[in-house]
């Protein structure tokens, strides 16, 4: 299970809408300058993902969750991803190449069967993410923001 933890924007009708930061990859590592995750968190300005997630347990602005999702679902998804525009796109290349045997014709349909393996991906996603074991589930509940108060005593006290 991959746990993440977020803050509740709002709960109603046992729907809780969570709020999830996104975490910088790294900026300790010493190949910083020719990091590539580095450049492409440089280029989304989101900062944040919104997403709804049921809970029966009533919660409140500014409440911490721990939300949890399986690897395995996460797993699937990421290859449904990359991989269908990369075999898409080495099938059709070839295919062309093979038909028309031109480098020509094997970049265009590399170019389509990359363009192909991109929306079936997309459309495969859709049905996977109605399955209930794909959505993520709230694991733990942290105390509401007004629930804890920390009282410290003054050094005269003492």
């Amino acid at each position: 299970m991959i746990k993440e933890w977020a803050t509740v924007i709002s709960w109603a009708d046992g729907i809780a809408l969570v709020s999830c930061d996104v975490k910088a990859s790294c900026n300790s590592c010493a190949s910083r300058a020719g990091c590539g995750s580095r450049v492409l968190n440089k280029l989304g300005p989101q900062t944040s993902h919104t997403i709804s997630v049921p809970s029966e347990q009533p919660l409140v602005e500014g409440q911490k969750v721990e939300l949890g999702i399986t690897e395995g679902s996460l797993l699937t998804s990421a290859m449904l991803v990359y991989l269908s525009p990369l075999v898409g796109l080495f099938v059709m290349g070839g295919v062309f190449q093979m038909l028309f045997g031109t480098d020509q014709a094997a970049m265009c349909g590399a170019a389509l069967g990359g363009v192909g393996g991109f929306l079936l991906a997309r459309g495969f996603s859709h049905k996977l993410a109605a399955r209930e074991e794909w959505q993520p589930v709230i694991l733990n509940v942290a105390l509401a923001p007004d629930q804890l108060r920390v009282e410290t005593l003054s050094s005269e006290a003492r």
